[in-house]
């Protein structure tokens, strides 16, 4: 029987991250791999290399296209977990956030994820969804979320580039999977009221919301997408505008990570005591159990996307019952 034990025991340390180094057969595991600041993890990492950088649009990459799409794009990663973008250690199954634009013609490929859910957004201008191949023009700034086993693609058939960004929560951990159908959805036929789920960010949904999680004077907020809309522990999308000299927080999310995109405006993060300046482009990642605070420094409100992730499915739970979520959500 102790025999036993010891080899349930040895198992599980193969199998739990963090514990001591050991291998499955046919897998490998990092000797640890948390290589960012966070309460999980062993080493500290300053604050201004957790943070990504959107901006510089020199650093994004040409593709002729994505999934045999309809044409080019040019983006890079804000963060992947390859351990050459942002050094994010959220505690959860964020897989990657991309950063680029679709040019004229530009499009990403119909595809089903069964094991990850996917969300393309659009800041700007206009392109045209598919979900399920069902194809609608959305207007920015605008996303629609592709849940497990629907296929998803976009097309951008203006004249103009579109700005736009790819978010992937997966269902385990550093897991990904995709299966093209080699359609890039040119010239399919359009529903005029979109018949799938999809969020818009436009700043006239934002309602009043004094001292905003512990900060000082009225934010503007409101949720795009809240946690009934995904099937892993993806739990929200927020749109939150500070105006000139208004916070937010200082606050601790113990079962809750995010990521605060900034759209526009200028300002300061404040994560677990250590504060580093923000601008339009950047992606501010706050782990689970990291405090979180922002301040909009520049004259024109600091204006961000929030993606919430739950540490795990009863998590999610839980806040689902939430009086927060149930005011954040609205009326069904």
């Amino acid at each position: 029987m102790s025999k036993f034990r010891n080899g349930l025991l040895a198992a599980a340390m193969m199998l739990a991250p963090g514990l001591a180094a050991a291998q499955v057969p046919g897998m490998t595991f990092p000797a640890d791999p948390y290589t960012a600041s966070s309460p999980l993890s062993r080493t500290h990492v300053p604050l201004a290399q957790r943070i990504a950088h959107g901006a510089d649009t020199s650093r994004w990459e040409h593709h002729p296209s994505s999934h045999n799409g309809s044409g080019p794009l040019d983006y890079m990663a804000l963060f992947d977990g390859s351990g050459k973008t942002a050094k994010f250690n959220l505690g959860v199954n964020l897989f990657f956030l991309h950063r680029g634009m679709l040019l004229p013609g530009g499009g990403i490929g119909e595809h089903f994820h069964n094991y990850c859910e996917e969300m393309f957004v659009i800041f700007d201008g206009e392109a045209e969804y598919s979900i399920d191949s069902h194809t609608s023009v959305l207007k920015g700034p605008a996303g629609a979320v592709a849940r497990l086993g629907h296929s998803h693609a976009i097309t951008n058939q203006t004249g103009k580039p579109v700005q736009w960004m790819n978010i992937n929560v997966g269902l385990l951990p550093h897991f990904y999977d995709a299966w093209n159908l080699d359609d890039g959805r040119v010239g399919a036929p359009k529903d005029a009221i979109p018949q799938f789920i999809h969020m818009n960010l436009d700043k006239s949904l934002d309602k009043p919301m004094p001292d905003f999680e512990g900060g000082k004077g009225t934010a503007m907020y409101h949720r795009g997408l809240d946690p009934t809309a995904f099937y892993t522990t993806w739990s929200y999308v927020d749109h939150l505008v500070l105006p000139p000299g208004v916070t937010a927080g200082p606050n601790t999310k113990p079962d809750m990570a995010e990521v605060y995109y900034v759209i526009s405006g200028d300002g300061t993060a404040t994560i677990d005591g250590e504060t580093a300046e923000i601008h339009a482009g950047d992606a501010v990642p706050a782990a689970l159990g990291e405090s979180r605070a922002f301040v909009a420094t520049g004259k024109t409100p600091l204006e961000f996307m929030i993606i919430g992730i739950a540490r795990d499915f009863e998590s999610k739970k839980a806040y689902m019952l939430t009086e927060e979520n149930r005011v954040r959500t609205g009326p069904r």
